[in-house]
Order: C-alpha cells, then sequence, then structure tokens
C-alpha cells in the first residue's frame, strides 16, 4: 500500500506516513480472544488493512501476567504505528483491559458478534461530542456522599472518565434494601429519549442511583455509550 497523498510506500497497510505526516488509516477495529487478536484498519468506511496477533498464554501467576503485559503492548505498537483517531475493541475483558492501559487513545467496545460492520454502522451516524475533562471535574451535585468508599468511588470515575459523559451527579443512598451480595457492583441503566443514563451503585443491602449526562440525543446513541460503560465497569471488576 502506498500513501493517499505522497504516494511513499507504506510497510504495513493504512500505516501512518513519516514523510508527509498524513494518516492512512482513520480507525481501527481490535477483536480480541485471550490467545489472538484480530486488527482491521479502516479509512472512513473503506477495510485497508488486518493483521493478527497471536500469543501463546502462560501459566502461573507472574509469568501470565508477564505474558499478556506483551501480548497487549504488541497490540497497542500496531494500533499506534497508525495514529488512529478512534480504536473499537470487542472480546476478552483481560486482554482489552490491558490495552487499554498502554493506549493514550479513548478506546470503545463495540458488539462482539461482527465488531467491524458493527463498527461500520455506527460511523454512519452523526459521531457524538466529545468532553475533554478530567473525570473529577464531571462529578457533582447536590450529594457529595458516594456508597462503597473505594470501589464505589472507582465505578463512579470509571463513568465519569467516558468521553461521551458530560456530568455525573450522585444521588441520595437508599440503605433500605434486602440484598445480601457482598462488594460494590454497578451497572448502567437503559437510555432515556435523550441519550441520558443512570448508574446503579450496589453495596450489600445499599444502593445508590446516579445520573449520567451525555452527549448523546437519543435512545439509539445513549444505548451506545450505555454498552462501552458497562464494558469498562466489567472490565474493572466491578460490574453487577
Amino acid at each position: 500500500m502506498e500513501c493517499s497523498r505522497c504516494g511513499t510506500p507504506l510497510e504495513k497497510p493504512g500505516d501512518y506516513c513519516l514523510v508527509c505526516r498524513t494518516g492512512n488509516c482513520d480507525a481501527v477495529v481490535a477483536d480480541c480472544s485471550r490467545e489472538r487478536a484480530t486488527l482491521t484498519f479502516l479509512d472512513d468506511e473503506d477495510v485497508v488493512g488486518q493483521t493478527d496477533v497471536t500469543t501463546m498464554p502462560e501459566d502461573g501467576d507472574e509469568t501470565g501476567v508477564i505474558e499478556l503485559r506483551n501480548f497487549a503492548g504488541r497490540i497497542a505498537d500496531e494500533i499506534r504505528r497508525k495514529r488512529p483517531e478512534d480504536v473499537f475493541v470487542a472480546g476478552a475483558h483481560e486482554v482489552i483491559r490491558a490495552v487499554r492501559a498502554d493506549l493514550h487513545h479513548d478506546v470503545y467496545r463495540v458488539e462482539p458478534d461482527d465488531p467491524v460492520e458493527s463498527v461500520l454502522d455506527r460511523r454512519g451516524d452523526r459521531v457524538l461530542d466529545v468532553v475533554d475533562k478530567p473525570a473529577r471535574e464531571k462529578i457533582g451535585g447536590r450529594h457529595s456522599t458516594l456508597i462503597g468508599d473505594r470501589d464505589g468511588q472507582q465505578a463512579i470515575r470509571t463513568v465519569a472518565a467516558h468521553p461521551n459523559v458530560k456530568k455525573v451527579i450522585p444521588g441520595p443512598i437508599d440503605a433500605g434494601g434486602s440484598g445480601s451480595r457482598t462488594g460494590v457492583r454497578a451497572k448502567v441503566t437503559r437510555a432515556d429519549d435523550n441519550g441520558n443514563l443512570r448508574l446503579l451503585v450496589r453495596d450489600g443491602s445499599s444502593v445508590q442511583e446516579n445520573r449520567v449526562v451525555t452527549t448523546a440525543m437519543s435512545r439509539e446513541t445513549g444505548e451506545r455509550v450505555r454498552d462501552d460503560l458497562n464494558g469498562a465497569l466489567t472490565e474493572e471488576a466491578l460490574r453487577e
């Protein structure tokens, strides 16, 4: 493949051209299992290339952690050499979590059944506005107490860190439930007609409902944000 601007041959399809400093791929879709990641490179709605990154999972705590980190690092290297605007992921949560940690890009989860087609469908819609603020600046409201101590705070921060979330407004804590589940669990509920969401955080029999204001403009686009958020909570081992 050659650079679309200057014609310089590229080492791999979709690579960023270092001669004229032009991108040849604006999105990467990573479909990850524990043994293999298939990366598809998109330019607008065209597939310009694809590559596989494989690994052999290791037994043992220390060797397994190192092997997973190396696998995620190789996936992240393939993504970085494209310098894409968007990164979409599907598949194994532990791999996705490790790849996220190795990238500075915003990473969006998509449906695992056919992630490339899911991204192409999504890209045909209006792109949602991005809120470029730290998570801590998006959290606020009348109620300042957060349920669940450190894990509850992590759930709130995980949701607030999403680029399509404008604000997270903590609600009152209802301690009158009858749940016996131990540990903090969280989930994001279905979007309303304006694309806004609710984050439910449970800690034993207590529950806190937090309002999540998004940049989505409809129930459909709000549902896409909800899927991203629940995926992120799963990766943090906080998903109910």
